[in-house]
């Protein structure tokens, strides 16, 4: 049996939820033992989102590969729980920059360069090389954007042609839509999903499964009409109504039978679902038994999916312990004005994420230390260990002016510097050091004992460092250096002694937390956060009761 493609597209508006629902697609395959790997087809020019404002994408995520990717990435690898490949993401850019290499090299020996076939093969190509290199059974690839928007015209049209080349009964073409609301005569709308099906079909793709997200629930009056204009199945008209947790979007298909559809439209071989570990979390995530509050101190706290990975790793960890998690979002800046300390005055928890650019630094470092002084639990990812370490170096050790030479190039106190492999680097893009290094973890540590072993693996994007220069005057008085690569080289953890729970580390652990595996480091930092909690507690409790003495 070769390999089986499934398609989704989105129409109607964007953001539609077509990251999710593939994601889930995927997790669903899995679930009856069929091998899955996920691709995205991003139509933007950028080569990868690495160097583009989070504000215009959200986070960038990391592959254990080195590959900057679209966020959807990583809902991708939480859904199947499983690695994906930087051939998991393409883009426009990617496409086009390699057919001019190849026309600049000679390769089409003087023809003419067209969209149709070079960049559609290019296209085709990258598809076919994904699922050679997985040797899975189902690729499920998603068209990033909306259909009828120009730049996407060239991946619908590979994919219109691999319909033809791989087969009708190897091929699924999934669209999912959007049935908005009108308040004024109380119905959901089926014209515009009509219009996109249109828009489709005129590109030469007939659906085979229409998914149609809503905020209301849809009749079955709805599922028919729209069976009858669009030309599929009622069975094949998925209702997805927003759920309160994306992670129930996956038992909601099932429950739709989607997953059946597929496995029948495919020839694929039917086996007893396996989702009961899903549906136990999800359970667990919905009925927590306590709360726990996170601040979550960044730049970009205004959009919330620049953290994104940050935040599902969170949930993750919170679920682990059976709590929910409350996640203040406290924008940097706002700690940089007086009397910002208020902010954080019920955290049980305090978390510095990676970023880059000097704004809203002071106040991160005011937060890191707000933690250390008051005992908070802290964890610090990449910048955030960084600034832990500018902290220490200043208000321990008395260095004002110590700094990264990232935001201050002349500090006299460097403690965080450019690595050695960044000098003379000078492009932006994909040049900082990315993807899964090994870490040697320091026994009778928090790191080991979150970890439970002496090595780990974790995915880096940075381009500053731990000054080594300064280690010894560092580590003399109460920071100790628990994780390093297996060569001594770099410093990839930092704890602060006499504290209940205060680390950081270099890497991005958040890229490799799982719903049924969340990270040790989150879930030792939220189990930290949960103590805290309960010794704030029961001291709040000490001081209520009155005396037993007379006075």
């Amino acid at each position: 049996m070769g390999t089986k493609y499934i398609f989704v597209t989105g129409g109607v508006v964007s953001s539609v939820g077509k990251g999710i629902t593939t994601a889930a697609i995927g997790r669903l395959l899995k679930s009856r033992g069929i091998s899955v790997v996920i691709q995205k087809l991003d139509p933007y020019l950028n080569v990868d989102p690495g160097t583009m404002s989070p504000y215009q994408h959200g986070e960038v995520f990391v592959t254990a590969d080195g590959a900057e990717t679209d966020l959807d990435l990583g809902h991708y690898e939480r859904f199947l729980d499983q690695d994906l490949s930087g051939l998991s993401s393409v883009t426009a850019g990617q496409i086009y920059q390699a057919v001019i290499a190849k026309e600049r090299r000679g390769d089409y020996l003087g023809r003419t360069i067209q969209a149709v076939p070079h960049v559609t093969n290019e296209i085709k190509e990258r598809i076919r090389a994904v699922a050679r290199e997985s040797g899975a059974q189902v690729v499920v690839v998603e068209v990033g954007g909306t259909v009828g928007d120009i730049e996407g015209q060239p991946f619908l049209e590979a994919i219109r042609q691999m319909r033809n080349e791989e087969g009708r009964e190897d091929t699924l073409s999934i669209h999912v839509t959007f049935l908005p609301y009108l308040a004024t005569t109380g119905e959901l709308k089926t014209k515009p999903t009509q219009h996109s099906v249109r828009e489709l079909r005129s590109l030469g793709i007939q659906p085979d499964v229409i998914i149609c997200r809503s905020d209301r629930p849809v009749g079955e009056d709805l599922r028919e009409k729209i069976s009858l204009f669009c030309d599929v199945p009622k069975q094949a008209v998925v209702p997805l109504l927003t759920m309160p947790t994306i992670y129930e979007v996956p038992l909601v298909l099932e429950e739709a039978g989607l997953t059946d559809y597929i496995l029948q439209r495919l020839c694929l071989p039917f086996s007893q679902r396996d989702l009961h570990e899903w549906q136990e979390w999800v359970s667990r995530l919905k009925s927590p038994t306590g709360e726990v509050n996170i601040s979550l101190v960044g730049k970009y706290v205004e959009l919330p999916d620049a953290y994104l990975s940050v935040r599902e790793a969170l949930i993750h960890a919170a679920v682990a312990h059976q709590v929910a998690v409350s996640i203040r979002w406290v924008h940097a800046q706002e700690m940089e004005r007086p009397g910002a300390e208020s902010l954080l005055e019920d955290a049980d928890g305090i978390l510095v994420p990676g970023g880059f650019g000097d704004r809203g630094i002071e106040g991160k470092i005011r937060a890191v230390r707000f933690a250390r002084e008051r005992g908070v639990p802290y964890l610090g990812l990449c910048l955030g260990m960084q600034l832990m370490v500018v902290e220490y170096a200043r208000h321990v050790l008395g260095w004002e002016d110590a700094h990264s030479t990232e935001f201050d190039a002349d500090t006299p106190y460097p403690v965080i510097c450019l690595l050695a492999e960044q000098e003379g680097v000078t492009e932006k893009g994909g040049t900082m050091r990315l993807g899964s290094y090994p870490c040697r973890l320091r026994p009778g540590t928090r790191a080991h004992a979150a970890y439970g072993a002496e090595m780990a693996s974790e995915r880096h994007r940075h381009r500053y460092e731990f000054n080594r220069d300064y280690e010894k005057i560092l580590t003399a008085s109460g920071l100790r250096i628990t994780g390093e690569t297996p060569d001594g080289t770099y410093v990839e953890i930092c704890e602060l002694a006499g504290h209940p729970w205060f680390l950081g580390c270099q890497f991005h652990p958040e890229f490799k937390s799982k719903p049924l595996e969340p990270h040790p480091l989150f879930r030792a930092f939220i189990g930290a956060a949960i103590e805290h909690r309960q010794r704030r507690q029961a001291e709040a409790r000490a001081l209520s009761v009155p005396s037993s003495h007379g006075g």
